[in-house]
């Protein structure tokens, strides 16, 4: 199956169920203000890498008054995107895009702050795309990133069926190594959080809800097949989970210079 269709609407439709219309990362608009803990983004230019349905970047221009780009590579979730700014009344400070995967297409230092929310999990060559961050941020930006990530060096065959489950392109990497590749990047005060317990219970509890209360409207969405296929989705994540082979990893980080900015930037 091609990348552009990875995200079909049972996929869609199931994520908007169990992680809030919008999201397609868990902890809907709280853990997008845990992302950009420490920044003032009044007024401030942020780009979403792999915004997705727009639920974090609406929030981010709502609550926290950002101008924001959002960007994507699949067609219908930037369309989805664009329809939520505009039923919201935001087109005055989001702007979505389609782009192709390689090279940001924004010149130099065009960002104050760069978030994103498990579209890094699925690139491969990081350390790439972390050169183009620091490429597009102005001195003194902020990266902040909420990621996928496994201690081990091969997956596990439980990870593996899980990634059969989900039917995604995954591109795990040890946090560790998201440190490294970060300062290689150009990168500085780079800080690494493991919030694997907060979803190791979230995930628990979403999956009993799936057994329970929730299955009926699951069926309803989505056709017994398809609910039946998530149920067993989930279970194989909790799983991995569990077992420790799947975490959940914040990163923050920044880009060096202008400390005139940085003390704009960032909140005391």
């Amino acid at each position: 199956m091609g990348k552009e269709v990875e995200y079909h609407e049972a996929m869609i439709r199931i994520l908007g169920l169990i992680w809030g219309d919008g999201y397609m990362v868990p902890g809907g608009p709280e853990k997008t203000d845990d992302l950009v803990r420490g920044l003032k983004l009044r007024g401030k230019r942020v780009l979403d890498i792999g915004c997705g349905l727009g639920g974090p970047a609406c929030h981010l221009a709502e609550r926290h008054r950002a101008h924001v780009t959002g960007i994507d590579i699949e067609p219908q979730l930037v369309e989805l995107a664009r329809q939520r700014a505009k039923t919201n009344e935001l087109q005055n400070r989001l702007n979505f895009l389609l782009v192709q995967p390689g090279p940001l297409p924004f010149p130099d230092a065009s960002f104050d702050v760069i978030v994103s929310a498990g579209s890094f999990t699925q690139i491969a060559d990081k350390r790439e795309l972390f050169e183009e961050c620091n490429r597009v941020l102005v001195p003194g930006g902020a990266l902040h990133n909420l990621d996928w990530t496994t201690p081990l060096d091969s997956p596990s065959d439980e990870l593996r069926y899980f990634f059969e489950m989900e039917g995604l392109t995954y591109a795990l990497d040890n946090p560790a190594t998201y440190a490294e590749l970060l300062e290689a990047a150009g990168f500085t005060d780079v800080c690494i959080e493991d919030d694997t317990d907060w979803y190791r219970r979230q995930c628990r509890e979403e999956y009993e809800s799936m057994l329970g209360d929730l299955y009926p409207r699951m069926v309803e969405l989505l056709g017994r097949d398809d609910a039946d296929h998530f149920v067993e989705d989930w279970r194989s994540m909790v799983v991995v989970f569990e077992k420790g082979d799947l975490t959940l990893t914040l990163c923050r980080s920044r880009k060096p210079g202008a400390g005139g900015r940085i003390r704009r930037l960032f909140a005391s």
